[in-house]
Order: structure tokens, then C-alpha cells, then sequence
């Protein structure tokens, strides 16, 4: 039976992270994959979608090259080599992993792998024993009983970046960052698009002004919207597929080629030992303290197995926290309240701290600030002026609650945000830290300065 000091089950952001910290750290470790390296993120979620976004974005430039001065002559695309490329990034990246392994000396174990009482793992009919065994088992696409998965007519997130032919109508069932990321890819790619949202409003856990702003954009670039709608049954018998949807005003039949369902995600704790080691759970999560440690000493679990939000970025985090508690290091609880959320349609959406509703519901006196990306030099330059900054800061004592982008590269500028939340800096500070010019970036500091009465450009 082999031994290490640290099991890692899964290899995703958050499995595979925390093994490299852990080697770091000095700990004998190995990590058991049953598919590929880098898990569903990087193989089947984050990496190959926003290849798949690029393909997209700039098939919309070429189309729309002579609003630069170009012409582009019957700009095509292939959507058989879009999805190859997509495919060929996911590769690169979990080949990248495997480097990452090896560089580490942590041991790969590939197989299905089982926690069991007594700190041990079996792999496949083998058995491996840990000091610490750390879950990170991921999660999958959940599936509603109204709208069962075929993987041909109604399918999953996985299945919609491998499709064999494109199709020419799809509606798309819930309006988180996964719906709203592929109705923007396939629409772009010239499928007819149509986004059922349960909830009042599309992107529903972002603030309402993003909300309303994406909900223009997707709508001017063609895209169906029915918001207060629920499909409750499909009929994939003919030769498409039919859903039926209860709306306010009552009953709709829409028919498409293709229903994809993006309403979540299910935690994967089946099946992986839980009810044998005693580890508790609550539905379908692993219930663990700030430290991720679960009721049973010596078994961990991170990432979307977890209460916490079910991000790669936070999976990363709590694995390095989980391990560095391990070594003894001083750490801190993560903080849940300064996580940003991206989401990568066009426009993109980024987002970290309380919206304008959660601060006003909390009784707080707020200051609001927003500049839209009409009035930058940049996204005018750039061609992209949909779109805004907003910042919520607390009136009294300057902090900063909260900052809300919709536009171009959003989700590369939202950092600043999570930062200056994270030293508790103030709107005076930012104003103050001189921001380059032309950028995109410069709209947080107008923003903040309009939460001020000391905007410029406006």
C-alpha cells in the first residue's frame, strides 16, 4: 500500500492547485484523476469556452470590418474548425498540467478513486493511505426532471462545445454566466437563439443596471428573450425538439434544433465513499469549517463539493488555504464577500461586493458612482462602447461595497476592484492613484469620482 502526506482527489483548479502547494510545502503527494488532467475547467469549462468566445468575437469583427475602415469580402466561418481549435487549446492546457505534475514530483494516479475509513483511498481495486486526503471532486450540469438530458436534442454544457453540426434554432434554459456565454457564442455563429430565464431578469445575480444593459445588448444583437418563464416539459419525438413554456401570459411551444440546459450544476459527491468514512453532508454538498476540514480529522474537501460559491478561483484559494492550515502556517477564513464573478459574453460582465439592492436592503447610506463607456477615449478608439462602470461605496466611512462592470475586457479590470477591497482602501485613495490614458480602466476611477461629485469626462 502506498503512503503519502497529502491525496488529492480530483484534479481540477481546485485539485490540482492545492497538489502543487502542497509539493511547495514539502508534503509527499499525489493526485487521482479519472479522466484528464485540469478537470472539467480546463478541459470542458473555462479554457475551451472562451476559446470558443474568441472564435466568436472576432467573427462579429470581421463581419462588422468596415465600421473599422476595412472591408472584408463574405466573411465566413467553419464551424467544425471552430470547435477543433477549442479543442486543441483544452489539450494544451491539460498538457500543461501534466508538466506541472511532473515538475512538482507529485505522483498521477488515473483511475476512479473512493475515500475509506482509516485515511485511504482505493484507486481501481488498489489501495493508497494519506496523512490528509483532500476532495475536490467537482461538480457536472444538473439536470431538471422537467428537462431531462439526451445528449442529442437536450443537452448539457459538455456536449455544447463538441456538437457535430451547428445548429440553425437553439433555446437555451437558464441565464447564468454558462447560458449567457454559449446564446452569445451561438448567436454570433448565426444560430437563432432564444434564453428562457426562470427569474425576473437575465444574469439574475448581478445588478439590476448590469442586467437591463446586457439584456439591450443581447436583444440589438438578435437574441430572443423570455424572462418569469419556465419550460416545464420537451417533446424530442419528431424531428427537432419542442419545449413547452409557462410564461405569465400563458403557455408557448417553441421549437428548436437543439435545448440546452444551463441551470446549474450538481455537486459530485456520489459514490465516492462519503457514507463509509461518516463524512457529512447537507443535500448535496460536503460541510467543512473555514479551514475545509470536514467532521472526520484527517478529510478535506474544496471547491463546488462545498458550500462555498462554485468558481475555479475559489476552488484555487481554498486548496492553498486547506494546505498551508495543513502545514501549520498561519491563515486566514477566505473571504466570500470580495469575490468576483466573470462572466464572458459580449458584453463581458464582472462583478465583486454588494450590488445596489443588497446595500440598500442592508439599511446602508451609499454613494453611487457610474461612467459609461460612451464617454472613454478607448472603447471609442476600440469600437466598443456598450456598457459602464458602477461602484457602490459606503457613505460614512469611504468603503468600498461594491463594483459593477458590463463591456469590452471587464473581467480583466475588476482585479483593481477585489485589491482595493482587500486593503480596505478608500474612493479618496483611488482617485488619487493615478489610472493610464486611454484605457478602459480609467472608468473605475470616473466612476469613483462621480460617486464623488468629482467626475471629469461627464
Amino acid at each position: 500500500m502506498s503512503k503519502y502526506d497529502i491525496i488529492v482527489l480530483g484534479s481540477g483548479p481546485g485539485g490540482y492547485v492545492t497538489a502543487i502547494r502542497a509539493s511547495q510545502l514539502g508534503f509527499k503527494t499525489a493526485v487521482i484523476e479519472k479522466e484528464s488532467l485540469g478537470g472539467v475547467c480546463l478541459n470542458w469549462g473555462c479554457i475551451p469556452t472562451k476559446a470558443l468566445l474568441k472564435s466568436a468575437q472576432v467573427f462579429e469583427y470581421l463581419k462588422h470590418s468596415e465600421d473599422y475602415g476595412l472591408k472584408v469580402k463574405d466573411a465566413e466561418h467553419d464551424f467544425d474548425a471552430v470547435v477543433k481549435r477549442s479543442r486543441g487549446v483544452a489539450d494544451g492546457m491539460s498538457n500543461g498540467v501534466k508538466f506541472l505534475m511532473k515538475k512538482n514530483k507529485i505522483d498521477v494516479i488515473e483511475g476512479y478513486g473512493k475515500v475509506k475509513p482509516g485515511k485511504k483511498v482505493e484507486v481501481e481495486g488498489k489501495v493508497y493511505s494519506a496523512d490528509h486526503i483532500i476532495i475536490a471532486t467537482g461538480a457536472r450540469s444538473r439536470e431538471l426532471p422537467s428537462l431531462p438530458q439526451d445528449g442529442k436534442k437536450v443537452i448539457g454544457y459538455r456536449k455544447a462545445m463538441t456538437l457535430d453540426t451547428q445548429p440553425k434554432k437553439m433555446v437555451v434554459v437558464g441565464s447564468g454566466a454558462i447560458g449567457v456565454e454559449f446564446a452569445y457564442f451561438y448567436n454570433s455563429m448565426g444560430t437563432e437563439v432564444t434564453i428562457v430565464e426562470y427569474m425576473p431578469k437575465i444574469v439574475p445575480i448581478e445588478d439590476d443596471e448590469v442586467s437591463k444593459q446586457l439584456e439591450r445588448s443581447f436583444k440589438k444583437s438578435g437574441i430572443k428573450i423570455m424572462t418569469s418563464a419556465e419550460v416545464t416539459s420537451v417533446d424530442t419525438s419528431g424531428k427537432g425538439v419542442k419545449a413547452t413554456v409557462k410564461t405569465k401570459k400563458g403557455e408557448e411551444v417553441l421549437e428548436a434544433d437543439i435545448v440546452l440546459s444551463a441551470v446549474g450544476i450538481k455537486s459530485n459527491i456520489e459514490n465516492i465513499g462519503l457514507e463509509d468514512v461518516g463524512i457529512a453532508v447537507d443535500r448535496d454538498k460536503i460541510l467543512v469549517n473555514d479551514y475545509y476540514q470536514t467532521n472526520i480529522p484527517g478529510y478535506y474537501a474544496i471547491g463546488d463539493v462545498t458550500p462555498g460559491q462554485a468558481l475555479a478561483h475559489v476552488a484555487s484559494a481554498e486548496g492553498i488555504l486547506c494546505v498551508e492550515k495543513i502545514a501549520g502556517q498561519h491563515v486566514e477564513a477566505l473571504d466570500y464577500g470580495n469575490i468576483p464573478g466573470c462572466t464572458y459574453c459580449s458584453p463581458e460582465i464582472a462583478s465583486v461586493g454588494l450590488t445596489e439592492s443588497q446595500a440598500k436592503e442592508q439599511g446602508l447610506d451609499i454613494k453611487i458612482g457610474k461612467f459609461p463607456f460612451s464617454a472613454s477615449g478607448k472603447a471609442s478608439a476600440g469600437g466598443n462602447k456598450e456598457g459602464f462602470v458602477k461602484v457602490i461605496f459606503d457613505a460614512k466611512y469611504g468603503e468600498w461595497l461594491g463594483c459593477h462592470m458590463i463591456g469590452a475586457g471587464v473581467t480583466d479590470m475588476i482585479a483593481e476592484a477585489v485589491l482595493g477591497r482587500k486593503l480596505e482602501t478608500t474612493g479618496h485613495e483611488v482617485l488619487k492613484a493615478v489610472h493610464p490614458h486611454p484605457t478602459m480602466s480609467e472608468a473605475v476611477m470616473e466612476a469613483v469620482a462621480d460617486a464623488y461629485d468629482e467626475v471629469i469626462h461627464l
